[in-house]
């Protein structure tokens, strides 16, 4: 099982969007899939409860319990488990980042999302996380200087998953209709199976595991004992 978490402090991303056609086109690739929504929003929720797919379940979890439901999910067959999670530094963002094999920050490409996003890799790397950025709602015109500007940026930060997502109104009208892009065809859903196969050669270098990776706590310090004496008759 691996575990995807999309992360990003900075608001309209995409991150909901994102998490959403990805499952989709995963789904449809094979894998067994699980979403976690961990956004007070409920964004994914919502999409899910108007999607209303018993193959493609979506559960709000909160952060305290993300162990033992990535646990249970393990023990069910899960192949991916995709996690939503807040634009904010929060408790439920780093139980996420904690509990995942691989972070995707998207980012979009203006100057306020990539000084977001270097924090979030700041975060990354004090947990030492495996991460990949994702540049979304790029505008038509791909070889622009912003969006080449904003690609530099990220990959000078650490790697860039391809393709770029476009600004498409695909990908609003496929979620407000609880589906994927990929389920409606057109130049997004095209971009959607390359990202899911970007994704998928990424996480290869992970290796999928049975159980979810959680630092142990510390064990209870004991005090010291006097030593035993020991009486001779």
């Amino acid at each position: 099982m691996h575990v995807v978490a999309l992360v990003n402090q900075k608001g309209g991303s995409g991150k909901s969007t994102l998490t959403a056609c990805l499952a989709v086109a995963a789904r449809e690739a094979g894998e067994r899939v699980f979403l976690i929504d961990m956004d007070p929003q409920k964004s994914l929720t919502k999409w899910g409860c108007r999607r209303n797919d018993k193959d493609l379940p979506v559960e709000s979890v909160a952060a305290a319990k993300l162990g033992s439901a990535l646990a249970a999910l393990a023990d069910r067959r899960v192949t991916l488990v995709l996690i939503d999670t807040p634009a904010t530094d929060s408790p439920a963002s780093d139980a996420a980042m904690r509990g995942a094999d691989l972070c995707i920050i998207p980012a979009r490409p203006t100057i306020f999302d990539i000084w977001s996003s270097e924090v979030t890799r700041g975060k990354l790397k004090t947990l030492s996380k495996e991460y990949a950025f994702v540049l979304t709602q790029c505008p038509a015109m791909r070889e622009s200087h912003r969006v080449s500007d904003g690609a530099a940026a990220l990959e000078a930060m650490g790697g860039l998953l391809r393709p770029f997502i476009g600004a498409r109104v695909d990908y609003q009208e496929a979620t407000r209709a609880g589906r994927g892009v990929t389920e409606i065809g057109g130049k997004a859903a095209e971009e959607m199976h390359q990202l899911w196969a970007s994704l998928q050669r990424r996480l290869a270098r992970c290796a999928p595991r049975d159980r979810p990776h959680f630092d142990p706590p510390e064990p209870p310090q004991r005090a010291p004992q006097p030593p035993t004496t020991v009486v001779m008759t």
